[in-house]
């Protein structure tokens, strides 16, 4: 597990996808040689929170108890995962929507069209997945750690949604590994195709926050922290 004593560098080259995570906790590249505590107080970053997330992407059989999460300053999960929303759906999908109608340039007129569409429900879906958990979700946290009672009943985030994200995604990529024309580039191909399966990995991890997280959270705040 990493600790706050370790380097962040070190953690880095542990695991290269925690890169992906420090925009959204407002930590800038170029922290030398200094240590996960020194360059979270640097930032005004929990260090507790930060190693909390970055041991849940790192290892697969982490899973912080209850206990433990109750004594982590959670402040910061809801600007994380809006952080993380932001990434998806104004850097990644629109970044892979446009290897996706380049590529689709060279497919026949019919193909490179339900290609295209496959790609743009699966946008709309995500987006609005997001939207969803936005609106009802992160505003009854927020609440409840304010010590305000939230207006009605809670809307739980749905594993099964979480899923079918993750198998869309893994149907994108049977479509590219299958039907792809051989007069596509494939280094473009090869960058879409990583480009998804990277989305894939951080999706999961970001639905484990979700589920394992953020509803465990919630519940015990609404239980008055017992």
């Amino acid at each position: 597990m990493f600790s706050s004593r370790m380097k962040l560098a070190d953690i880095i080259a542990a695991n290269h996808n925690i890169i992906l995570l420090l925009p959204r906790f407002g930590i800038p590249l170029g922290f030398g040689e200094k240590s996960v505590r020194e360059v979270c107080v640097a930032a005004g970053v929990p260090v507790d929170f930060m190693l909390l997330v970055c041991n849940l992407y790192a290892f697969d059989d982490y899973m912080p108890s209850m206990e433990e999460v109750s004594t982590i300053d959670m402040q910061p999960l809801v600007p994380y995962l809006m952080a993380s929303h932001n990434y998806y759906t104004r850097e990644r999908l629109p970044h892979i929507e446009s290897h996706i109608a380049h590529i689709a340039e060279r497919m026949d007129e019919r193909t490179g069209s339900i290609f295209k569409q496959f790609y743009a429900d699966f946008r709309r879906e995500i987006t609005a997945h997001f939207q969803s958990e936005e609106e009802h979700e992160f505003p009854r946290l927020i609440a409840l750690q304010q010590s305000c009672r939230p207006k009605g009943a809670a809307k739980k985030v749905s594993s099964k949604s979480h899923a079918a994200l993750v198998d869309t995604l893994n149907d994108l990529t049977q479509i590219v590994y299958k039907y792809l024309p051989g007069n596509v580039m494939p280094e473009e191909t090869m960058e879409l195709v990583f480009d998804i399966l990277q989305l894939s990995t951080d999706i999961q991890k970001h639905a484990l926050i979700e589920e394992k997280i953020l509803e465990p959270y919630v519940a015990w705040l609404e239980g008055g922290k017992r």
